[in-house]
């Protein structure tokens, strides 16, 4: 089917799904959810071609675990449907309704949006999240994907469409543009006569690329350059097990930890502190001159504890533990360069800036993050205050992981993206960012004078 004809028929699906009541969307969501895992073996089995064919070139492998599926996989896919389902419907939900001097009542609705079309990359969850937010909401989606997922994409629309038909409703409600070109993703983004917005979702050249060419309405998503701020107050032990699950939880998400920033005061202590945690699973740490000073003066302590300690018994063993970390790691620090404040690693490298207060580090975060999740950690409450207060993101933490920045961790039942915009919708976005309003206006036979 080609691109305008995939068009009209999500435009004339979305004055069916438009009408749905609760009731109804909520079964097809269940229906939807079981059919998925009912068919977990034919996704994953079209999945492993997309994956082996992105290891044939050598794709990244934090692009491939977000790339992969498997039965834990798709039933938490199916789990967010189902969450989707059981949240409160917006649709149709009043938000005012105040009489004038004339007599009208003037009110204002919830509505769907429409036609929503989302372009993203080698990422098949967003297939199921977008089609169930969007249909909870009233809206049809239009997605087109990465050549990278092509396969997986189609099998899972196929089981979505296959869902609808049983339940009598349009398979269009949920469209699939199975053409990887980019002549077709470009003429996609110049549908506005059939589609109502765009949300991009993926890297900075994908959603740069959108942003740019669209003549469609654009929800921007962002990258996520998150930083940590570990301030002098911090608690080491807190402020490491958190440094270690944001950055290396995931690797490939948006909201992982790619920066540190570190107090000075404690930049000595920290560094070396941290590093070791780090380190338990090969992390690069790449410093400015401080704490780069400080991780390097972490091996040369830990070497000359190595090579004191008497060579006997358990004693031997620690020192050779302590020995082998120092010598064999220390290719793992190195200094940062002014590249490294403003890169979204999406690997296993982390980068840490010294700074004097919470003032500078707010400053720094600023001017490098992209407006995704920043976090503080902290026993200070004013500074906690500050960093809230001032760190411009659309995702601000005390004490607590940047990789909590998600829909289903926000209570959404799923995300459709995380937006990094200020205009209707900022963070992660839910259903309510899936809605627009109208006016409705009750009368009794005025006539404007």
């Amino acid at each position: 089917m080609d691109l305008l004809e995939i068009c009209k028929r999500a435009k004339e699906a979305s004055y069916v799904v438009g009408k749905l009541g609760t009731d109804e969307k909520n079964r097809v969501l269940l229906a939807a959810a079981d059919a998925l895992t009912a068919n977990a073996r034919a996704i994953i089995d079209a999945n492993a071609k997309d994956v082996a064919n992105g290891r044939n070139h050598n794709m990244p492998e934090a692009l491939i675990d977000r790339l992969l599926l498997d039965e834990e996989r798709i039933e938490q896919i199916a789990r967010g449907l189902r969450q989707v389902a059981a949240l409160e419907d917006p649709i149709g939900e009043v938000l005012s309704m105040k009489r004038r001097p004339n007599g009208l009542m003037i009110g204002k609705k919830r509505v769907p949006l429409g036609v929503v079309g989302m372009i993203y990359e080698a990422r098949p969850n967003v297939t199921v999240d977008a089609f169930g937010l969007c249909f909870k909401t009233g809206n049809v989606v239009i997605l087109k994907g990465g050549s990278d997922a092509i396969c997986s994409n189609i099998a899972i629309v196929n089981v979505l469409q296959q869902t609808l038909a049983r339940q009598g409703l349009p398979g269009a409600a949920a469209s699939l543009i199975e053409a990887t070109d980019r002549e077709t993703a470009a003429a996609f983004m110049k549908m506005n006569d059939y589609v109502n917005v765009l949300i991009p979702r993926g890297g900075a050249g994908l959603i740069r690329a959108v942003v740019n060419q669209a003549t469609i309405p654009v929800i921007e998503t962002g990258t996520g350059n998150c930083h940590i701020y570990v301030d002098e107050s911090a608690d080491f032990d807190m402020a490491a097990d958190i440094i270690v699950n944001a950055k290396t939880q995931r690797i490939g998400v948006c909201n992982a930890c790619e920066s540190l920033v570190i107090h000075e005061a404690i930049v000595d202590t920290f560094v070396p502190y941290v590093l070791r945690a780090l380190q338990q699973k090969n992390v690069e740490f790449r410093g400015d001159a401080a704490a780069f000073a400080a991780a390097d003066a972490a091996f040369d302590g830990a070497e000359k504890t190595a090579a004191n300690i008497a060579v006997s018994g358990a004693e031997k063993t620690a020192a050779d533990a302590d020995y082998n970390w120092a010598g064999l790691r220390r290719e793992l620090i190195r200094e940062a360069d002014e590249n490294d404040w403003g890169t979204e690693y999406l690997d296993y490298i982390i980068s840490a800036k010294t700074v004097g207060s919470v003032d500078e580090a707010i400053t720094h975060i600023n001017r490098y993050n992209t407006g995704h999740s920043e976090a503080i950690i902290t026993n200070n409450y004013a500074n906690a205050e500050k960093f809230l207060n001032e760190v411009d993101a659309a995702c601000v933490y005390v004490n607590a992981s940047t990789r909590f920045s998600d829909g289903f961790e926000f209570g959404f039942g799923a995300e459709i993206g995380i937006s990094t915009q200020k205009l209707h919708a900022r963070g992660p976005m839910g259903l309510l960012a899936l809605t627009s309003t109208k006016y409705i206006i009750y009368g009794n036979g005025q006539v404007r004078p």
